[in-house]
């Protein structure tokens, strides 16, 4: 996509501000990047470091060209406002001669084309570098999954000797990238190899008593064991589920190693961490039921994850809801057909699939399920809320899930217990997105 001649100007000053301000200030840099879980691990990273210093983290979806130098400026967008960016240079001038400035700055960078990363990393000097896993999102602008690797490759490969890289051990592409550093590596995983080896996932349950008198149980967080060096740490994530929470975990546990601080008092800050809407949220539904909102976004690994969590989680019924996901490219109808096989394997109560792409899920979905009448197929989340609502009983766990466009937000906000407490919990709440009707993409 070609950027106007004011959106290049804008990049330009904006990244001469944030070099005047990191070599004023001279912060500690630690950059996070990968296909999912950016921004989880970001935030418990933040949780970490925050109790022992003045640390600042992106806000909103500041991960980019404009947003990774507004994070380190310290100010927000000025948007098409002229007097507001106007503000924004204001503000610049009293940071140069501020003082005070956080001691470490926490950044997602994002990568939705060929040179984001690479752009970035040539004028942010990276202390700790994280990658936590490498997919096939944005597909459709770098044709392969190689691609994405150099791609993300060149945030650790800009991490000095002396700072530290940190990847995904479980991760083939990952793995690929570990022998070009020449730097220390501390790897996050599950499986042999890992050095910050995540162990014994478990999950909590509550009990309560339906209309009826029946007693059942509902998933209630997540608990595990995290290994390094000989020792052993549990940790549990009260309003968590899943993989990507621990690889999260595992990784901001890796940064607070760098850091040296106390790894008791991290496991307990991280117990009530909320991770960020959208992001694998366990909430409370109607009808006695729980939601897992991971209505953020989506992704073939992301998808994948979701339903293994799904998978080994007790239930009395199971619901799985998915929008469609975009930007695959020539991988669309491969990966959307991949997912209804996934979901068949499952065996859930219903399958609603909600858009055009999750047709291909569907059909697959149906080729390899028994029950014929346990799926619904809906154009709209608007459509696919009616049927969910009138379908829902006690106990039942129900995962929502699909990429931004999809707006399945909607779907949760009409399932959930509390929908008072959207604006919290919900994505895409402010009102920018709220007068936004939905658009099949």
């Amino acid at each position: 996509m070609n950027k106007s001649k004011k959106a290049r100007f804008l990049e330009k000053v904006l990244r001469l501000m944030a070099i005047c301000v990191l070599w004023r200030h001279k912060p500690k840099v630690v950059a996070i990047t990968g296909s999912v879980g950016k921004t989880t691990t970001k935030d418990m990273t933040w949780k970490l470091l925050e109790k022992y210093f003045n640390v600042r983290r992106n806000i909103k979806n500041y991960n980019n060209e404009i947003g990774v130098p507004l994070t380190i400026i310290g100010v927000e967008s000025g948007e098409s406002s002229m007097i507001k960016w106007f503000f924004v240079f204001l503000s610049w001038v009293g940071v140069m001669f501020s003082r005070k400035y956080p001691e470490i700055l926490v950044l997602e960078m994002g990568a939705d084309k060929p040179g984001d990363i690479k752009y970035l990393t040539s004028f942010v000097p990276i202390e700790v570098g994280v990658i936590t896993n490498i997919g096939i999102s944005h597909l459709e602008n770098f044709k392969t999954k190689k691609a994405v690797a150099v791609e993300k490759g060149h945030l650790l490969r800009s991490v000095p000797v002396n700072g530290l890289a940190i990847l995904n051990s479980d991760d083939a592409e990952c793995q690929k990238l570990a022998p070009q550093l020449k730097t220390n590596v501390i790897k996050c995983g599950f499986e042999e190899g890992a050095s910050m080896l995540g162990s014994d996932i478990i999950y909590g349950y509550r009990s309560l008593e339906t209309r009826s008198g029946k007693k059942i149980k509902l998933v209630k967080g997540i608990l595990f064991k995290l290994n390094y060096q000989g020792k052993i740490i549990p940790i549990k994530l009260k309003h968590a589920l899943g993989y990507p929470q621990v690889y999260a975990a595992l990784n901001a546990f890796a940064v607070a190693e760098y850091f040296k601080l106390n790894k008791l008092e991290a496991a307990e800050a991280l117990q009530d961490f909320l991770p960020p809407p959208g992001r694998m949220v366990l909430m409370p539904g109607i009808k006695n039921s729980a939601v897992i909102d991971d209505t953020y976004n989506s992704a073939p690994e992301s998808l994948n994850a979701c339903l293994v969590t799904l998978d080994k989680i007790k239930a009395e019924r199971k619901i799985v809801v998915l929008g469609d996901m975009l930007e695959l490219g020539e991988e669309e109808e491969s990966a959307h057909r991949e997912a209804g096989k996934k979901v068949a394997e499952l065996q859930p109560e219903f399958f609603v699939a909600v858009g055009k792409r999750m047709k291909y899920a569907a059909i697959e979905y149906r080729k390899n399920t028994q029950d014929k009448d346990s799926i619904g197929c809906f154009s709209s989340p608007n459509e696919a809320m009616i049927f969910i609502q009138h379908t829902l009983k006690e106990g039942d766990v129900v995962l929502v899930k699909g990429s931004q466009g999809m707006r399945m937000e909607k779907i949760v906000e009409e399932i959930m217990r509390q929908p008072e407490k959207k604006k919290e919990l919900l994505v895409r709440q402010d009102d920018t997105w709220q007068t936004k009707d939905f658009i099949a993409p």
